[in-house]
């Protein structure tokens, strides 16, 4: 099949682009950096710069590559300050509305047959009920101000992309990413914080994370062109787990002393609201859906074993 890939040089398409050329598709993807065309190229695919904010260059390059799927991987994630983390998502969440609407569009003007865009799980979840939730399971009614804008961008997303109509559309809800290129892979900011114990264990550290090495997201998205079915999926591993067990455990791989403990009322003034909420009440997400309707299995099935993958 002829695929659109677009964000084919982030942290996911680098990963996505080859698994895609070694199942022998056809593969276009965009970068906004003509500097990294030349990646793209070695990645397998063809490359084309693009501004994905541009609605006409969005809808030529979409029509000229004529694909079968369209994949949207189009994020802006920088350094995240959960104080103010709607301005630190401010691109990307545009990049989950306009450059969504713009890509969805194209996709459609183009006649493609699928679309898949990629979303989020974790903090979205509802801070209520269950430690673990489905696909089913409602998103946070009442996020904190912090992130409002961003759950709103993910709600857009979501909807856009399942209730398009003339178009097979999937929405894969990504866990916390780890690996190369990732906030938690080598020289990434999450394993600087923890390898210096900059990261504390707030409260009682019961905020449940769900997380997926890059690698098994990029795998997931292939299972999600071949065997998918339109609707959502958590792509996430089979542990999740608590701060208060995923920390210590990260500290010791990387060689560090363990975590601080920090009363919720002390980190409130460095993380804010929304940083506390995430690591004392955040809640984890089940694999179940995409295990059972994608044919997809985590190579790294638990972030014990994968994290280790991080010094190696």
């Amino acid at each position: 099949m002829k695929i659109f890939v677009a964000g084919a040089a982030g942290v996911v398409g680098k990963h996505l682009v080859p698994e895609l050329v070694a199942a022998g598709h056809d593969v276009v993807g965009t970068t906004r950096d003509a500097m990294k065309a030349d990646q793209v190229r070695a990645l397998g695919a063809e490359p084309v710069v693009l501004d994905a904010l541009d609605r006409d260059a969005v809808m030529t390059a979409v029509a000229d590559a004529h694909p079968d799927v369209v994949i949207h991987q189009l994020t802006a994630i920088g350094a995240t300050d959960f104080k103010k983390f709607d301005e630190s998502y401010e691109m990307t969440n545009r990049l989950r509305t306009e450059g969504l609407d713009y890509l969805l569009e194209a996709a459609r003007e183009a006649g493609a047959k699928r679309f898949i865009a990629q979303s989020f799980t974790g903090w979205p979840n509802a801070r209520t009920g269950s430690e673990i939730k489905t696909e089913e399971d409602a998103l946070d009614p009442a996020p904190s101000p912090a992130s409002t804008k961003s759950l709103e961008a993910i709600r857009h997303l979501e909807s856009a992309v399942t209730a398009a109509a003339g178009i097979e559309g999937i929405v894969l809800r990504y866990g916390v990413l780890y690996g190369p290129g990732t906030a938690f892979g080598a020289g990434g900011e999450m394993v600087e914080v923890v390898s210096k114990r900059k990261m504390p264990i707030v409260g009682g550290g019961a905020g449940v994370f769900s997380f997926v090495h890059v690698a098994d997201a990029a795998a997931a998205t292939v299972a999600a062109l071949e065997n998918g079915r339109p609707g959502i999926y958590n792509i996430v591993d089979d542990e999740p787990a608590p701060v208060v067990t995923w920390l210590p455990y990260l500290a010791d791989v990387l060689g560090a002393k363990n975590p601080m403990k920090m009363p919720a009322f002390l980190a409130k003034p460095m993380l804010g609201e929304f940083g506390v909420t995430t690591m004392t009440a955040m809640r984890g997400s089940s694999n179940a859906k995409a295990k059972r309707q994608l044919g997809w299995t985590p190579v790294h099935r638990t972030w014990r074993d994968g994290f280790r993958t991080l010094t190696s």
